[in-house]
């Protein structure tokens, strides 16, 4: 496998029911079917799904099937527990990972994990734990917080890349020190929301500047490579502000193998409400990353 297809495999997670795609279930899991069946290579095949909303997804299964979940704590702890445990009791469903914003959880992000944890006692204990910080601009108490919990189950932090309005929307700098930060402490990270390119852009639609997921991936394996000595933040904050394609798909090139392993230890995936648009746009840069 080339450096270039080690930074894209298995880095899409399955965000169709979420904005601004919202697609209804019925036709969020048709689309999720015939992924599996294409069997893509930058596809997880993980379908992100409230946890709000396992019941209606259940009701869509076939017998003989079975969908690998990244269930999203979209109501706090409301109903999390019985979500998991739903979950646990169909075999048509297996629970790959958990996501939980914080803020819906405490004022802290100490107080909030531990309420975290409460919730989650049935749930196995290799069932992976993403939590989106209280304050994203501050990584530091989520960071502090994850690393008392060490050991119960495998932890990592979220990046919330943008959203439905502006103000969702990160600064560089605050997308690089999240991500340096997480680097130097060791702790996986997942991404997710306005990621909907590859590559830095502004959206004639809304006017919104979404980060690029290559930019992400590139930077992320900026980060990895000068973790060693001591990290170099400005260095991360520079690829992830190149509006340059081919600046960016000559940089995927000159990675190394070791360093696109790095990079995704450290970047896990994100959520994508197209599945398609990233493999198209992946392979306009780089080619075919299967």
């Amino acid at each position: 496998m080339t450096a270039p297809a080690a930074l894209l495999d298995r880095l899409v997670d399955d965000a169709g029911l979420f904005p601004p795609t919202a697609l209804p279930m019925d036709r969020a899991v048709a689309r999720h079917r015939a992924d599996a069946a294409a069997g893509g290579a930058m596809h997880t095949h993980r379908f992100l799904v409230p946890a709000s909303r396992v019941g209606e997804l259940r009701e869509l299964l076939r017998e003989d099937e079975v969908f690998e979940l990244g269930l999203i704590a979209d109501r706090g702890p409301e109903g999390l527990a019985a979500a998991c445990a739903e979950t646990a009791a169909d075999p048509r469903l297996r629970l790959a990972l958990l996501e939980v914003p914080l803020a819906a959880f405490g004022e802290d992000e100490a107080s909030a994990l531990d309420a975290v944890s409460a919730e989650l006692t049935d749930v196995p204990a290799d069932v992976p734990l993403y939590a989106e910080p209280v304050a994203q601009a501050r990584p530091e108490p989520l960071l502090t917080a994850l690393t008392r919990h060490a050991g119960v189950r495998p932890l990592g932090a979220k990046l919330r890349c943008g959203g439905v309005r502006a103000e969702l929307f990160p600064s560089t700098e605050q997308v690089a020190s999240f991500i340096t930060a997480c680097v130097a402490a060791g702790v996986p990270f997942k991404a997710t929301a306005g990621l909907h390119q590859a590559v830095r852009h502004t959206s004639p639609e809304t006017g919104f500047t979404h980060h690029g997921y290559l930019n992400l991936l590139l930077a992320t394996a900026t980060a990895t490579a000068t973790a060693a000595n001591g990290g170099d933040q400005d260095a991360v904050r520079r690829v992830l502000e190149t509006e340059d394609a081919g600046e960016l798909a000559a940089l995927a090139r000159k990675t190394t193998g070791a360093e696109a392993a790095a990079a995704r230890r450290a970047l896990v995936s994100y959520g994508s409400c197209s599945t398609a648009a990233p493999v198209r746009e992946a392979e306009l840069l780089l080619g075919s990353p299967s």
